[in-house]
Parts: structure tokens; sequence; C-alpha cells
């Protein structure tokens, strides 16, 4: 299983295999956008994590981390796509309350690196009060409060699966569209019975950086559409590359809405940049943010298994996102800020610099760990063989 609540994706055939011959590896394209997303996030977070936002100058804003609020919603995407291959097949088999149970626990374990994690972020920042506050969630972190929305999707997720499942085809492609208007009901016309933490965690509410179940809802289940295509659509270079095709050209009405409605195009981006519109979502940053996120994920199905080859070190970040989550957190705020005291005291440059190899860092660390964790799994097959 994969990291942040994305599974391991099933085997599927690979292109060009014959009827019958199973690809016995991981979706390389799934890992690649999921690496995509991993990457622009930890440059936003190794930037600002070691500079306010004000202090930023103009052309970093606009051409470095405006980009990077295309991670935040292809993240989500993935997640979904990663559920629909690797576990959609799975909910009519018999092993299946077994397969929900691991996806449960699976969100425990993301819950407690959620917790560790905020620990991490507020350490030597905020007082002991401020950080079980924080834990006890009336308050909620900024750099790590991803996690806590994959951990409560994975545990109301898993009951899901089923019956989307056996829900009729038209009904699962309309989905997103009652679920995007659920989330704007409540968040414009219910208080939540005066309990603002409760309104972040289900809708989003502008004092939180919080991502709400609702609010993203919709992309989910987009990313369970896209997923069950891409499990037939992977098998042959043409069905992908239609796939891709068609993931690009919502990307450009997605930027083409976008800029009709722009006006101004730099101040617009600079917002964004700032994440004006994020949380609770709204329509132009959404509209910027998915539309990036489309066309990333267009790339990476139309590169398929050779790109993610060409792009080894973004697919390995991609193959063990919560892996990647501990190490660029740990190291920004223990090691960066609180060990080498580099918080407001680097140029951007700098800090850009030093995130680049942050990402190598990373990049490494997993490939490390991922060897080690096979080498261990091979070590009793090894010892029977030489008995």
């Amino acid at each position: 299983m994969s990291a942040t609540g994305a599974p391991a994706e099933t085997p599927v055939q690979s292109p060009g295999a014959n009827v019958g011959t199973a690809y016995t590896g991981r979706i390389g394209a799934i890992d690649l956008a999921r690496g995509f997303a991993v990457c622009l996030m930890i440059l936003s977070h190794g930037t600002n994590g070691l500079m306010p936002l004000d202090d930023f100058p103009a052309w970093g804003q606009v051409s470095v981390h405006a980009i990077t609020k295309f991670s935040s919603s292809l993240f989500v995407i993935v997640f979904g796509i990663a559920l629909a291959v690797a576990f959609m097949p799975k909910t009519t088999a018999p092993d299946w309350p077994q397969r929900r149970n691991r996806l449960l626990w699976r969100g425990l374990v993301v819950l407690f690196w959620y917790k560790v994690l905020t620990v991490v972020e507020m350490y030597g920042r905020h007082d002991t009060a401020a950080i079980v506050d924080t834990l006890l969630y009336r308050d909620f972190p900024s750099f790590v409060e991803i996690l806590g929305f994959y951990a409560i999707a994975l545990l109301w997720i898993p009951w899901l699966l089923p019956l989307w499942a056996k829900t009729p085809a038209v009904l699962r492609w309309l989905s997103p569209i009652p679920v995007a208007f659920a989330s704007w009901w409540l968040l414009h016309h219910f208080d939540f019975w005066g309990v603002p933490q409760l309104q972040a965690l289900i809708v989003e509410h502008p004092d939180y950086y919080t991502w709400g179940q609702l609010a993203r809802g919709p992309l989910i289940l987009i990313g369970l559409l896209i997923g069950g295509v891409l499990l037939q659509a992977y098998r042959a270079p043409r069905t992908r590359w239609a796939l891709a095709g068609a993931l690009a050209l919502v990307s450009a009405a997605l930027f083409a809405w976008f800029l009709i409605r722009a006006g101004d195009l730099r101040p617009l981006l600079v917002d964004i940049a700032r994440n004006t519109g994020k949380h609770p979502p709204q329509l132009m940053f959404m509209l910027f943010s998915t539309g990036g996120a489309f066309a990333l994920l267009a790339l990476a199905v139309a590169g398929g298994e050779w790109l993610a080859k060409w792009l080894r070190p973004i697919a390995v970040i991609g193959s063990d996102a919560m892996m990647a989550f501990i190490v660029h957190i740990s190291v920004i705020f223990l090691l960066l800020r609180e060990v080498l005291g580099l918080y407001q005291s680097v140029t951007y440059e700098r800090a850009l610099l030093l995130t680049l190899l942050l990402l190598a860092a990373t990049a490494t660390w997993i490939w490390l760990w991922g060897t080690m964790k096979r080498a261990l799994k091979r070590a009793p097959d090894t010892v029977v063989q030489r008995k």
C-alpha cells in the first residue's frame, strides 16, 4: 500500500500484452502523477517553511509558487484514482472485508502520523497549550493538514466503495455535482451548531487551513471515475493516449474558463500563490488548480511506464508519499529551522536551492528504504533455499 492513504495499485495488463498476460508491477503513471503532486507540495513547503510569503520576490510568487497550487487538486484526484484501481475490482471478492479493514487501519496509521507531524510542525514556534489544542481538533496546523483529510477519508470511503461499484454508471458520472452542491449549500446555509471546527472538517472554514471532506469530495469522485477508465485504458497505448487526450482537453477547458474570467492576470496569480480562494475552495482558485492537475495527470497517463522510468526520482517519491511527507516535514522543521536556524535568515534563492536538495534527498531516502524492505523480505527465502 502506498502512502498518504493512496493504496498500492493492483496489477493490470501491461501495454501491448497478450490477453491473460498479467502486468505484475505498479502502474507507473499513478506513481508519477502522485510524484508530481508531492514534489510540488515539497517545493511549496520548502520555500514557505523557511520564509514568509511576503518575503518572496515577485518572480517567485507567480512563476514558482502559483504553480505549486496544482498539487492540492492533483493529490486528491490521484487518491481517488488509486482507490479505483487497487480496491474497486475487489469489492465483490470474498476477502473484501479484510481489504476494507486494511484501508481502515491505514486511515488510523495516517492519523497517527498526522498528529506526530503536527507536533513537529508546531514545535519551537508555539506553546504547549496551542499544540494540545491542535491535537484535540480545537485548531489545525497548515503544512500537514492534508494528512488529517486523508485519515478521515480513509475511515468512511471503504464503506462507500461497494455501494459505488453497484451504482449505475450514469449516477456515478453525475455524482460529483450533487456532492459539490451539498458542500456549497452547507457552507452558506448551515451553522454546524456553532462549531467552526466541525464546519472546517466537513466543508471548510475561512479561519482554518483545513481540507473539508465534502468540499474536496467531488475531486475524490472524479478520481474514482478516472481510475475506472484508466484500469481499462492502460492495457494498450492507443486507449491510454485517448484517455490522456481527454484529460488534456479538460485541462484546456478549465484554463480557458479561468482566463476568460481572469481580467488582470498577474494580480490574480499572485493572490492564488498566496492561497486566496483555497479554503474554502473558490471558483478561480479551483479552475487554476484543477486545470493544472488535469494537465499533469494527462502527461503522466500519456507517458505511462516509459515516462515514469525517465522521471524515476519523481515516480519514486510518488510511490511512498507517506514517507515523503515524514522526511520533508522533519527536515524542514527540525533540521533546517530548529537545528540550523535558517528560518527567515535565508534568501529566496537559497531557500529554493535547499528545497531542490531536499527533493533529491527525499527520493534517495525512499529508494533506500524500499530497497532495504525488499531485501528483508527476500532474506528468509534465501535462507530456506540454502538449507
